[in-house]
């Protein structure tokens, strides 16, 4: 089987350990696993809080989906970043996206805070700013959000990640939005990605979880899996097996989404009520020729939209939408929308004019018809 590609291996979930032959894998709901009279584990696993067979085999998929050397599955996507900063240690110095999910912005600047960690923040595309940052002062940790939440801001990972290296730092790239169909962070010269694998890798809407993959099987990394096995923050076997199940549709349901965003995009762009349009996959967004670049097979399903008559219009529209649910999250089948700013709240960096839209899988013309009936606020029939 490790032939063939990986879209196949996903599609049957790689190798089934089944003596029953079925073509689904069996779930694995054990905790605790029995020792040999001598004391020792004849089946390898000790406790599933730091190993079990629940999650080793989406594990081991996703570290070929990444190219990587190891993967660790998580509670959430925010459990996996959380474990990522706590492998670091009080006087490390921290560089950020100034455009990345508020959650965990919000989130880095209090733990940096609380455990005298330095931080700053740099523009997404500024390779310039990111060089004089680390001139200024040492840095151990480059964090990365490309495309970025939820304006889309594009960043160079290699480029970035040589200035970063030059200068003796990790290179963390949240990848989420990209997907592993997409982009290869890895490859491009990252040490670690970062997914929630709540959106585009379970795609169903019924899993929260998350998975970090590294390059290199460094100090710093199994620091990371002390952090996962200490503060219990594993995926449970019902949710492993459901992330595995939606791994199987991976590459058919983010290329449908790649290609009916950009449609949405193109048909968007130079409507009458959009001041502006942000998506990677567009000639006029600011990235693309980076996207280009490091984004293969196409630019993703998420784009933002910004109207000319402000947060009000913005707001109206997305109550009249019908096909597109008004709900939080991204990267699954259905399309959703949200009012940015609205779900943020105060401090959101977020323009109240902006709608987010994670588009899904269904006919493109069923989503284009319900964007201009509500965008032009029409009667129903």
């Amino acid at each position: 089987m490790d032939r063939v590609s990986i879209e196949t291996r996903l599609v049957h979930c790689g190798e089934i350990d089944d003596p029953s032959k079925g073509i689904v894998p069996p779930l694995y709901p054990a905790t605790t696993y029995e020792r040999a009279g001598d004391g020792s584990y004849p089946g390898t696993y000790v406790y599933s809080r730091m190993d079990s067979p629940a999650f080793e085999k989406p594990e081991r998929l996703l570290r070929s989906l990444e190219s990587g050397s190891d993967a660790l599955l998580f509670s959430s996507g925010m459990a996996a970043g959380s474990a990522l900063l706590q492998a670091l240690r009080t006087g490390d110095r921290i560089v950020a996206p100034r455009s990345m999910y508020w959650g965990f912005r919000n989130w880095i600047q209090q733990f940096t805070a609380d455990f005298g960690i330095d931080l700053a923040f740099y523009a997404n595309d500024d390779m310039g700013e990111l060089e004089a940052l680390f001139r200024e002062k040492p840095a151990n940790l480059l964090l990365i959000e490309t495309p970025a939440n939820p304006t889309w801001e594009i960043t160079d990972i290699a480029a970035a990640a040589d200035v970063a290296h030059r200068h003796g730092a990790l290179v963390a790239v949240d990848s989420t939005v990209a997907s592993p169909v997409l982009s290869q962070p890895l490859v491009l010269g990252a040490d670690i990605v970062l997914h929630s694998a709540t959106k585009y890798l379970n795609g169903h809407s019924d899993v929260i979880a998350g998975v970090l993959v590294t390059r290199e099987n460094t100090p710093y990394w199994e620091r990371v899996r002390v952090a996962r096995t200490n503060g219990g923050a594993v995926l449970g076997a019902f949710e492993s097996w459901l992330l595995l199940r939606g791994m199987r549709t991976l590459f058919v349901r983010v290329k449908a989404a790649s290609e009916n965003a950009l449609a949405i995009a193109r048909a968007l762009e130079n409507h009458a009520e959009v001041s502006h349009v942000s998506y990677p996959g567009l000639p006029s967004h600011p990235g693309h020729e980076v996207a280009k670049k490091q984004m293969k097979g196409g630019f993703g399903g998420m784009l933002s939209v910004r109207f000319k008559k402000g947060g009000e219009k913005a707001r109206a529209v997305a109550a009249k939408l019908r096909v597109f649910k008004r709900a939080t999250s991204l990267g699954s089948v259905e399309s959703l929308v949200e009012h940015r700013a609205s779900v943020e709240g105060a401090g959101s960096l977020c323009p109240d004019d902006l709608l987010r839209f994670s588009i899904g899988i269904e006919p493109v013309d069923d989503l284009l018809d319900d964007l201009n009936q509500a965008i032009d606020l029409r009667t129903e029939d």
